[in-house]
């Protein structure tokens, strides 16, 4: 049996790869440049551009299972081809902004819903993996904090459920397992609802040093921000964000059901990363 992992240069799909590897998969990597993979011994490689149709049948020849992130563009033929390559059970990393409130109008979900409506239409086995906020996404305060300067960020008072990449590639291999469960959504958490005051108050306190921040204004955050996120994308984070001033988000616990172990915390994430916050 040989599953294919496209996105296997990012954080969840590399995992994933990791994982499978580890239990001696046959396995199959893609990107739109294979050949900076740098994948373990075995595993095969294989060009899959997500915005590119005739790259999907060569990636997909062979494979019985695949852990897939799409594009809304090309999603309808990726999972045609999928179905052509007798894929028996596909895992799509979605996201849980689907399921919010508002979703119709949001563009980040649209953006995912419309690979899960092709998905759905495909009549492919599968399994969709809804995470909300990675607790990685921290990454973006590490400059400042290694060089002892205020964290800027717009509401600072808003909630998220950090969820570990680990537990997100967890779920994401269970699903892939001998008894994947076919039909499923399963929106991802992590186990505590935390502002981003309380997150960086996490790391000063692992630090054992103050990290200062300052709040910017939405108009701020707009000019700051929009020099490397996309316009719809820095709207729907922002609208988020300010309709979770100091309101907890809805907690799962879709990890310990699914993988048997707690969801990992966003101190354990921290810990696991607190080199890359650490001052030279």
């Amino acid at each position: 049996m040989t599953i294919l992992v496209t996105g296997a240069r990012g954080s969840i799909g590399r995992r994933v790869l990791d994982r499978l590897h580890a239990a001696g998969h046959t396995l199959r990597a893609s990107s739109r440049t294979p050949g900076e993979l740098g994948v373990p011994a075995g595993v095969d490689v294989a060009a899959l551009d997500l915005n590119r149709p005739r790259t999907f049948d060569a990636a997909l020849r062979g494979a019985d299972k695949a852990f897939l992130y799409a594009e809304p563009e090309g999603a309808k033929e990726l999972f045609a081809a999928a179905a052509r390559a007798g894929v028996r059970h596909v895992v799509l990393l979605s996201s849980s902004t689907v399921g919010d409130p508002g979703a119709e109008t949001d563009p980040l979900a649209l953006h995912h819903a419309a690979v899960e409506d092709a998905l759905a239409a495909s009549a492919l086995s599968a399994t969709v993996l809804r995470p909300g906020a990675f607790a990685g996404n921290a990454f973006g305060w590490s400059e400042a904090v290694r060089s002892g300067q205020p964290v800027r960020l717009p509401y600072a008072r808003a909630h998220t459920a950090p969820v570990h990449e680990d537990d997100i590639a967890d779920v994401a291999v269970a699903a892939l397992g001998a008894e994947a469960p076919a039909g499923r959504t399963l929106t991802l958490t992590g186990p505590r609802s935390l502002s981003f005051r309380e997150q960086i108050g996490i790391l000063a306190a692992l630090l054992r040093r103050e990290i200062p921040v300052h709040e910017l204004t939405r108009q701020e955050a707009v000019e700051q921000m929009g020099r490397f996120v996309p316009a719809p994308v820095l709207t729907s984070l922002l609208d988020q964000w300010a309709a979770s001033v100091d309101r907890p988000v809805t907690v799962t616990d879709t990890v310990e059901r699914v993988t048997g172990h707690p969801a990992r915390t966003f101190q354990q994430w921290a810990e696991d990363h607190l080199g890359a916050f650490a001052q030279d």
